[in-house]
């Protein structure tokens, strides 16, 4: 009897013991299928076999929602400009095109204006938006970044309004003053002199005309193309012979001085023209009677050496305001005094774009009444040959000039020259 019991007791606690496995196995079944897998994480909205390729090559920034408005694909380019926060699309109007687009299948395109990233100050993101359906659920979203064609398209406009302008007050006055000659044909003093001054609105056509070719060639062409190594004293040198019969009618008297056998590697003849034009301005820019400078010297810096050309005046000087905006085209310190000297407001805008592409850069130091010192930095030649084949220095216009003023004074070698042996006109 006891041991019929003590059997029964076994069988029942088996039994229970068994029941209990068994929940526990149907309890841990159940959590394994409730447990999403790998796969099962991606089973939303799929793109299209191939299109992911083609949006990874695309220049757009592309953004694919889903039917809740949910970003499926974006490309580094739609973050970098905002256009997705939180996986979701930031900008409002692109949503509501998207909505559109889902609901009635057609394709549309709006050019929008976006604040930039993180709100701060500045010009404003230009974009065009065009969304078409992709598939049965999906949406594209093609965002196209025109800031810097905008850009591009205002300075050409405001450059052909200057040149426009430029051009209308030579010609307007040759207008006139040919009909002025007609009308005294009769007087030979008056052709006379006005026959001069048509001489003289001549000339400055041809100079504007001239530089403006000058500028378009600098913009253009690739100074290593027909790089040289080019003597600093023959450029010196052919400066001074260029505005050697101003500088007498001024009695203005040119220095040079420096270091003696520096090269340069680049296009001799945009480097004539930068220094020369440079070497122009400190004549015209300096009354009667004073000194003009030139000086070179060969600067040691971990990137390769380079040479500066300083030219140094005791002319009028530039105000901090003014310093800020010589090297823009057409733009003059002093209009009146420009249109005396037949100045065009294009010269340093050369001169700044022949030291971009060569590798360099040119700054000005000035103060109001007491001189100014323009110093062009160019690499050396040698070096600067080596290190152009590698990697070729790309002139950007936007942009950006290097920084125009230095408020610091020159180096003292600047000055020496107007205390060198004189070089006579």
């Amino acid at each position: 009897m006891d041991v019929n019991a003590a059997v029964a007791a076994a069988a029942a606690i088996a039994g229970v013991l068994t029941g209990v496995i068994a929940m526990l196995a149907f309890r841990w079944s159940e959590r394994d299928q409730a447990r999403p897998t790998r796969t099962s994480l991606h089973t939303d909205p799929v793109l299209p076999p191939g299109v992911d390729t083609v949006l990874s090559v695309l220049r757009s920034s592309a953004v694919v929602l889903d039917e809740a408005d949910a970003v499926v694909k974006a490309s580094s380019a739609a973050y970098a400009l905002g256009l997705v926060r939180g996986g979701r699309l930031s900008v409002e109007p692109m949503l509501q095109m998207a909505r559109d687009t889902r609901r009635d299948g057609e394709i549309r395109q709006v050019e929008l204006d976006l604040p930039r990233r993180g709100g701060g100050r500045g010009e404003a993101l230009a974009v065009s938006a065009r969304v078409a359906p992709l598939g049965s659920r999906l949406v594209l979203l093609l965002v196209e970044d025109l800031t810097e064609a905008r850009r591009i398209e205002a300075v050409r406009r405001d450059f052909v309004a200057n040149v426009s302008h430029e051009l209308k007050t030579p010609v307007g006055a040759l207008s006139l003053l040919s009909e002025a000659v007609m009308d005294a044909s009769d007087d030979p003093e008056a052709v006379e002199r006005f026959a001069g001054r048509m001489q003289i609105e001549a000339t400055r056509l041809t100079n504007l005309v001239q530089e403006l070719i000058d500028l378009s060639r600098v913009q253009n062409d690739d100074p290593l193309d027909d790089a040289e190594p080019v003597r600093v004293d023959e450029l010196v040198a052919e400066a001074i012979d260029r505005c050697r019969h101003a500088a007498g009618t001024k009695q203005i008297t040119m220095a040079a001085g420096g270091t003696a056998d520096l090269s340069i590697w680049g296009h001799r003849g945009q480097l004539a023209a930068a220094l020369g034009n440079l070497v122009e301005n400190a004549v015209n820019y300096s009354p009667a009677r004073t000194r003009v400078g030139i000086a070179a010297r060969r600067l040691t810096a971990p990137g390769g050496d380079h040479i500066e050309i300083a030219v140094t005046d005791q002319g009028i000087g530039i105000s901090d305001k003014d310093k800020e905006r010589i090297f823009e085209r057409f733009y003059r310190v002093d209009p009146a005094r420009s249109r005396a000297t037949g100045g065009t407001g294009l010269g340093l805008a050369i001169v700044k774009h022949v030291a971009a592409s060569h590798g360099g850069e040119v700054t000005v130091w000035s103060s109001e009444g007491q001189g100014s010192t323009f110093t062009l930095r160019l690499p050396e030649a040698g070096a600067a040959r080596d290190r152009a084949q590698q990697h070729p220095v790309l002139d950007d216009e936007a942009g950006r000039p290097a920084d125009p003023s230095h408020d610091t004074p020159p180096e003292s070698a600047a000055y020496q020259t107007l205390s060198a042996p004189e070089v006579h006109p």
